[in-house]
């Protein structure tokens, strides 16, 4: 039996123009179920929105025909942006290998995420850099089973800065990306992630949530194998049987597991949310982004 996959809610970090969603609101006027205020009535306002109560409490106190307008909060679509990085270091590990296979989280991920952009009626775009372009796609311009096909079946040999690249063209795009729009990036940020960049996105007030896709294993941390023969493979593919001590794995331990540290630290400075991915398992993928929206949610709540 399959058991069906869960959606996450798009819990935003803070209330901003043109970021409406289920538990918060837009700081714009318009249509909408949730009262913003009262003004005069002016010529050209629909009757409808007449505060008929208030209007003769007015009226009454002025002795003269007074009208008073509710204006509602507008309810507006959330705008929802994948992007994923198409480097050769996204490509591991093959299916069959006992260790996370990215391919396989980043689908799952993008699933996870497709989902729930749709339970919240939101438009979704994607973005990514392969084949030597970028390419983006504004939310709304494509249906979600698009990208996630793209998703799919894109090629990994994107070049080093290629990420960078998509996520400056992002930050331009103001008209398409307002204040508040959700920036999913799904990387194993090999690289890292500082400079201009992601202060860029940062200062364009964008919702980026990095999704950082590593296996716990090899990359998050690394295994006790001194004395062992180990095959390590390179970016290009060519393999390199390598025999490592006791000291050289704890001092790959180490690094790896700061390295995780520094970049989540960078992230959180930055005021950016990330989702740490060690398992391709769609249940809990699902589940990891089920308590970002808590942990979300919980912050929201003390402020």
């Amino acid at each position: 039996m399959t058991l069906r996959r869960r959606t996450f809610p798009l819990v935003p970090r803070r209330q901003l123009i043109g970021t409406p969603f289920g538990e918060s609101r837009s700081s714009r006027r318009g249509r909408g179920a949730e009262v913003a205020g009262s003004r005069p009535y002016l010529p050209g306002d629909p009757v409808s929105t007449i505060d008929w109560y208030a209007s003769a409490r007015l009226s009454a106190a002025h002795g003269s025909d007074e009208f008073v307008v509710r204006e509602h909060y507008r309810e507006e679509s959330p705008r929802v942006v994948i992007v994923v990085d198409r480097q050769p270091s996204m490509a591991l590990y093959d299916p069959g290998f006992p260790w996370l296979s990215k391919p396989a989280a980043m689908t799952a991920a993008a699933e996870a995420i497709a989902r729930s952009a749709v339970a919240a009626r939101a438009e979704l775009g994607y973005a990514e850099s392969s084949t030597g372009r970028t390419r983006v796609l504004s939310p709304g311009a494509v249906a979600p089973r698009y990208i996630l096909e793209r998703v799919r079946s894109a090629s990994f040999d994107a070049a080093p800065a290629s990420l960078e690249h998509v996520l400056t063209e992002l930050a331009k795009r103001r008209a398409e990306l307002p204040q508040g729009s959700f920036v999913f990036v799904l990387s194993d940020f090999a690289a890292g992630a500082h400079g201009p960049t992601w202060t860029q996105l940062q200062r364009a007030r964008l919702d980026v949530v990095p999704v950082v896709v590593q296996d716990p294993t090899w990359e998050q941390s690394f295994p006790a194998v001194q004395g062992v023969v180990i095959p390590f493979a390179s970016l290009d593919r060519e393999v390199a049987p390598t025999r490592l001590t006791a000291s050289e794995c704890a001092t790959r331990r180490r690094e790896h597991e700061d390295r995780l540290a520094r970049l989540l630290i960078g992230f959180h400075r930055l005021n950016f949310d990330p989702v740490v991915l060690g398992t391709d398992e769609p249940r809990a993928i699902d589940a990891a982004f089920v308590q970002w929206a808590e942990r979300r949610r919980r912050r929201r709540g003390r402020r």
